[in-house]
């Protein structure tokens, strides 16, 4: 009796602790999509500021500059010179994306990518590269460690010498697709961690 009473009890701790950390990541991923919403919008506002006339438009850095004095002495230093300017560029880079951007939290399943995330991302100049690492890390759930060593391994560049222009174009848009079991040793990622050579002979269709 005693010893059913302790697994029933480890039972139970365990379906608790399951609860408890859905919960929080449950939590951790609609604090990330709300941020991502608020510093797109506050991006798309100090761009329509400037737009609006050419002395706004030529007000620039002075104008971030100034949000950040009023903005960091109610809020906190989330919101200083060089974030406002992260803000800026994620909704310039963003714009065309605008209702994925603003949709309502989607369901708990869907991996959101953090501020942190975004503004690494943000530091790769080319859209076609930014474009696939960011697909990439929401798909396999890339932390932003992770994210930052499968740039610095130069994992696109490796992939794409594999592939024709429209197979670069591809990695791009849809980032790397497995459609056979065999596909996944042409994976630079699945080689290293199985500590295999990347060869050509992987490559190969």
């Amino acid at each position: 009796m005693e010893k059913m009473a302790v697994q029933t009890v480890e039972s139970l701790l365990k379906e608790i602790r399951h609860l408890i950390n859905d919960a929080r990541s449950s939590a951790i991923r609609q604090v990330n999509k709300l941020q991502l919403d608020m510093n797109f919008v506050i991006g798309r506002l100090i761009v329509e500021y400037e737009q609006n006339g050419a002395e706004r438009a030529a007000y620039g850095k002075k104008l971030i500059e100034q949000l950040a004095i009023n903005l960091n002495s109610e809020y906190g230093r989330g919101f200083s010179v060089r974030n406002l300017a992260y803000m800026r560029k994620y909704y310039l880079l963003n714009r065309a994306k605008c209702k994925e951007i603003l949709q309502t939290v989607s369901a708990k399943s869907e991996n959101t990518l953090s501020w942190s995330h975004y503004v690494f991302l943000m530091g790769i100049k080319d859209d076609a590269v930014r474009n696939f690492y960011e697909i990439e890390a929401k798909d396999n759930n890339w932390s932003l460690s992770e994210l930052n060593r499968q740039f610095n391994s130069a994992l696109f560049e490796r992939l794409a010498l594999s592939r024709d222009k429209q197979g670069i174009k591809e990695l791009s848009e849809k980032g790397q697709l497995l459609t056979k079991a065999q596909d996944a040793l042409k994976n630079p990622y699945v080689l290293e961690f199985l500590g295999l050579e990347e060869k050509n002979s992987y490559s190969e269709s």
